[in-house]
């Protein structure tokens, strides 16, 4: 079955992927939430001069996650938060509650969303959408300090 879709494509680019840029982002969360990384993000694709390629954020934690994300109305990360909560509630029984009630439904919340990110990199700049920004999610109750691997790899100028 076949539909009237209109599809277009603009021309593929090609680049031979010369360096691979890296740096690590250490980031202290104030408990359970929310944090835009996006600014940082994009400050490391400037300083590493990138061109064409990919960025990659992989988060060095199992109790924390990253997400891309809707960055205009913040009533989506509540409601996000919400969903979070009742697919990974703390009074489940959880057997592991050796650092708290709150870290197993952690744990679950980090498998359900992802430690790693990969997002393209066009004429030097994220090919975020309009609305699209990078969140580190912290998915404990207490502040943390959190680490993001950051690298590049692609057509520097």
């Amino acid at each position: 079955m076949s539909s009237s879709k209109s599809l277009s494509r603009s021309a593929p680019s090609v680049v031979s992927a010369n360096t691979i840029v890296s740096s690590l982002l250490t980031v202290q969360t104030s408990g359970t939430g929310f944090t835009d990384l996006t600014a940082e993000v994009a400050k490391f694709v400037a300083e590493a001069r990138a061109r064409e390629g990919a960025l990659t954020a992989f988060i060095r934690h199992t109790s924390a996650s990253l997400t891309i994300q809707e960055n205009a109305d913040p009533t989506v990360l509540v409601d996000l938060t919400t969903a979070l909560n009742r697919l990974a509630p703390e009074n489940a029984g959880w057997r592991h509650d050796t650092e708290g009630p709150d870290d197993m439904p952690a744990h679950i919340k980090t498998m359900l969303t992802a430690t790693s990110l990969q997002v393209p990199v066009l004429q030097g700049t994220l090919a975020l959408g309009t609305w699209q920004a990078i969140y580190l999610v912290e998915h404990r109750a207490r502040p943390h300090r959190r680490e993001i691997v950051l690298q590049f790899a692609g057509m520097t100028d």
